[in-house]
């Protein structure tokens, strides 16, 4: 399978609330959540669906309420707005990296099969892993292996890739784990899920393209109308709870004389919405799965 939907009944319930509305998927992958969404739409429904892999494409569905959109999501208000489209009645984004990309040893995304250092969500965009770790400034893969990896001991890693590297092109994704011989087998399946995440959000500018996407989410939503987001890791759930919150990602809003200030979204829930144990079972990639659901003030 293609990739096995997260949440897949708790977010469609969530996002769907009227059959002849407007929607987007922002990350169509195998179709999965894209397929329950048509489900509840009539006739007269429409679903527009992202994906910026080229492999997605081969999982488009035929269906007339349906229109698959070859771009990344960050690009989200200019591309729908290419097909007459200014206001939407919800939002859906599912962040996971797809079963089908970690499976697929060539794209190197996984920490178990051997695989070129690649790690870029659309094979058509100069930048992969491998230019990150062979070309990047040691104080460069620092703080990425800090900033987007959480890694403490980044400057070490990036004074060990750079020591090598001297001496021979790291080229795959077994070249890369070989320069940390030194982390011990306990914690090395954390360690290198670690690591791998650290370059692939560089890769992809997963953080900024959330960012872009989240604004232009909360401009073409109609009043009432709802974002659902599922995130996998701590960074991205931050940001998507501080933009449901207040709208802005990093400092406090501007307040009234009373302390009040404006709010972009009313939430669904005010904490995250989990897999239950019977999901994560069926699915262990559902395990990190966080999902919050925004409802857009008038």
């Amino acid at each position: 399978m293609y990739h096995h939907p997260v949440l897949l009944e708790d977010s469609i319930n969530a996002l769907v609330e009227n059959e002849g509305g407007i929607y987007v998927d922002c990350t169509f992958g195998g179709g999965g959540h894209s397929r329950k969404i048509l489900s509840k739409l009539s006739d007269s429904g429409k679903l527009y669906s992202f994906d910026q892999d080229l492999d997605a494409l081969k999982n488009e569905i035929k269906d007339e309420r349906f229109t698959l959109i070859n771009q990344n999501f960050r690009f989200l208000e200019n591309s729908i707005m290419l097909y007459g489209i200014t206001k939407v009645d919800g939002i859906l984004a599912d962040l996971g990296v797809s079963s089908h990309q970690f499976d697929e040893a060539q794209r190197g995304f996984s920490t178990r099969m051997n695989g070129p250092l690649d790690m870029r969500m659309n094979v058509m965009q100069s930048l992969n892993a491998q230019k990150v770790i062979n070309e990047y400034e040691e104080e460069n893969l620092a703080d990425i292996f800090y900033n987007y990896g959480e890694l403490r001991e980044a400057r070490k890693l990036a004074r060990e890739i750079v020591h090598q590297r001297k001496n021979k092109k790291i080229e795959n994704t077994e070249d890369l784990k070989k320069i940390f011989h030194f982390i011990p087998p306990h914690k090395a399946n954390k360690f290198f899920a670690q690591v791998f995440q650290a370059i692939r959000i560089e890769v992809n500018q997963e953080l900024d393209a959330l960012k872009d996407m989240l604004v232009q989410a909360h401009r073409i939503l109609k009043p009432g109308g709802r974002l659902v987001v599922i995130s996998y890791h701590s960074l991205e759930d931050r940001l998507v709870k501080r933009f449901l919150k207040n709208g802005m990602f990093e400092g406090e809003p501007k307040r009234d004389i009373y302390g009040n200030y404006k709010k972009y979204f009313s939430l669904l829930k005010s904490k995250a919405i989990v897999p239950t144990e019977e999901e994560i079972e069926q699915n262990p990639r559902a395990r990190s799965a966080k999902m919050r659901v925004g409802i857009k003030e008038s």
